[in-house]
């Protein structure tokens, strides 16, 4: 599996191609800012009428991951669904019912997804496991994982969503298919990062490197 392992805390971690992060010790998989249903929410509100097919791409590689490593215990965090009125398709539902099924699986809530959607799993506000806060927006409180930034970065000329790590915290890339993002660099991100935070560029082959060289490079 193409994974790159970190340490936050106590806890050993693994960064995902994919965008996923892998915690072995709790037989978990963690993923944020999905947005199932986006196209669906934006020709509703009248936007751009994008091609309907991101559900089913998002739905099919966290199929994968779940197939890649075996985990039965599944955390979004957050922004899992595009907003509180999506309607996926029926065949969509089926599906999601089918990865739940037999796996303790809780939904973190976003901005765009605060009230529990009716499609089965546990809803939370956020989840503490062990010493690591899990939450949809980083607050700076303690260890945490979080999403909502859907950070990406630029390397030798290539842009990938990324994960941003230091001693503290992770930030997930937006795992979800139609999805835009916000330059790692930028200050809202950068200044939440501690001394020695880097960037994981999501793909094929993870890489990592140190946050200033994206900076430099983008």
């Amino acid at each position: 599996m193409n994974m790159l392992p970190f340490t936050l805390g106590s806890a050993r971690l693994q960064a995902m191609g994919s965008g996923a992060v892998h915690w072995p010790d709790q037989d978990l998989l963690l993923v944020s800012d999905l947005h199932l249903g986006k196209s669906e929410r934006m020709a509703r509100r009248g936007g751009a009428l994008l091609p309907p097919y991101e559900t089913w791409d998002s739905l099919t590689r966290l199929e994968a991951d779940l197939r890649a490593t075996g985990a039965r215990r599944v955390i979004c965090l957050g922004d899992s669904f595009d907003d509180a009125e999506a309607a996926l398709a029926e065949a969509e539902l089926a599906w999601l019912a089918r990865l739940i099924d037999g796996r303790d699986w809780t939904w973190i809530a976003g901005n765009h997804d605060p009230v529990p959607m009716a499609v089965g799993g546990t809803h939370l506000e956020e989840l503490q496991i062990g010493a690591l806060a899990l939450r949809h927006i980083a607050n700076g409180e303690g260890h945490e994982l979080s999403g909502h930034y859907h950070p990406k970065a630029r390397l030798a000329g290539v842009t990938r969503p990324c994960f941003l790590v230091d001693q503290r915290h992770a930030i997930l890339p937006a795992y979800g298919t139609y999805t835009g993002g916000l330059w790692c660099h930028d200050a809202v991100l950068a200044d939440q990062m501690g001394d020695g935070a880097c960037v994981i560029l999501t793909g094929p082959r993870p890489i990592a490197v140190p946050l200033h060289r994206t900076a430099r490079r983008a």
